[in-house]
């Protein structure tokens, strides 16, 4: 592959290609800029970049629409966003590379590594009443991984168990992953560990445990072990001062009236360094993380992952265990599963958008999102800082991108 210098940035870029080239019809590549364009017309979206690659090469990298729409600055392609969940991915790649050196086994508890989880309780309703009894089997790495270690989010609902992380202010950035960890492991569990799939803040717990088991903050360690090694230039948990111009920014309100989440501020450091949803990258950045994932552990000669490893991690580690319903299975629609730091599609039909069996995806808080097709040799990836309206742009990208393959 050309290391290429990509546009006013000195990042590693991927080699381009037409959309033709590619298997992409032009016609229809243009017409998902132009439903982007309509969607900014429309003052329902600020600005975007959109990004697809197949056969290892950009057929589409394009920006529109505003950097920040309180002063009309033009979106930028390296335009640094926030990426909230879309770090889950990265954290769960750097806990396999500690597996395949061997610091760690997957079915570890996971108090082995952080003795606070050792005493665990789960809240379960009793006669009408909250009561806490001692877990029957702890939670292991791979529950971590896969969202089943009983944890939760306080904004997925408001059973006794979420008000309490609410209370504790389990969101606060002004611990550090330790302390972080430490008033985790005090609050009640929601379900018993390797039960029920509900989406939580186990991928932040996975970044304390890379801190112990690596010796190193999680921000270092994943600049050294991932970001240097890929080329990514663009990422981590807070923007150096010099780059704060490249933030992208979400409207000050919601278009549709609804109340507008407050995003997190990258422009200074923050004491938690949040393996669950602390990173900002940019579209091209994102894409070298994304590639080395469809090469199966390998980019431009570095390989980080053994290819099994990464088969393994985008396989469906759920089997038959039930996902929660509310938010959790509106994150995990029908005919999906979850892997260790994706979800899974498991059916060509059953889900209410297109994708091949074995694409793999996430997506962030503040609409970004992602999928990795290997079936067609393909993804991509779409930044933007809409949060109310990201589940919208989330399907219809991936409605979009499916309607240019062609050959």
């Amino acid at each position: 592959m050309s290391r290429g210098r990509s546009h006013a940035h000195a990042g590693l870029a991927l080699p381009a290609a037409s959309p033709e080239e590619a298997g992409l019809c032009p016609q229809r590549t243009s017409r998902l800029m132009a439903v982007l364009q309509a969607e900014v017309d429309r003052q329902r979206l600020p600005g975007a970049v959109a990004l697809i690659a197949r056969h290892g090469k950009l057929a589409l990298l394009e920006s529109l629409g505003a950097l920040d729409p309180a002063t009309g600055t033009p979106m930028t392609r390296d335009a640094i966003f926030r990426i909230y969940s879309m770090t889950k991915p990265i954290v769960s790649v750097a806990v396999m590379m500690l597996m395949e050196q061997g610091k760690l086994l997957l079915n570890d508890p996971v108090a082995k590594y952080l003795p606070e989880y050792g005493a665990q309780k789960v809240a379960s309703l009793v006669d009408g009443s909250v009561q806490l009894q001692a877990v029957r089997q702890p939670a292991t790495i791979q529950d971590l991984l896969r969202h089943t270690a009983g944890l939760t989010y306080e904004f997925m609902g408001s059973a006794s168990v979420q008000r309490q992380y609410a209370q504790t202010r389990i969101g606060s950035r002004d611990r550090s992953n330790a302390g972080f960890s430490h008033e985790l492991a005090a609050l009640p569990l929601m379900f018993e560990p390797g039960t029920v799939w509900e989406y939580g803040r186990a991928t932040d717990v996975l970044g304390r445990l890379v801190e112990v088991v690596s010796g190193q903050t999680l921000g270092v360690h994943l600049q050294e072990q991932i970001f240097k090694p890929l080329g990514m230039v663009d990422t981590g948990f807070s923007v150096p001062a010099q780059h704060h111009a490249r933030i992208a920014e979400p409207f000050a309100r919601d278009p549709e009236g609804g109340v507008q989440m407050r995003v997190i501020d990258v422009r200074e450091e923050a004491a938690m360094e949040s393996g669950g949803g602390g990173l900002a990258s940019t579209a091209m950045d994102y894409a070298r993380f994304l590639q080395f994932m469809l090469n199966k552990g390998e980019l431009d000669g570095v390989r980080l992952l053994g290819s099994r490893t990464v088969a393994f991690m985008t396989a469906d580690h759920l089997g038959d265990i039930p996902v929660n319903g509310g938010a959790s299975r509106a994150l995990l629609p029908p005919g999906h599963g979850f892997g260790l730091g994706f979800a899974v599609r498991k059916d060509l039909g059953v889900a209410s958008v297109p994708g091949s069996v074995g694409m793999y995806f996430w997506g962030g808080m503040a609409g970004t999102t992602f999928f990795v097709d290997p079936a067609e040799d393909m993804f991509a990836c779409l930044m933007l800082q809409a949060p109310n309206q990201r589940e919208y742009y989330r399907m219809l990208f991936r409605d979009l991108v499916y309607a240019t393959l062609v050959d």
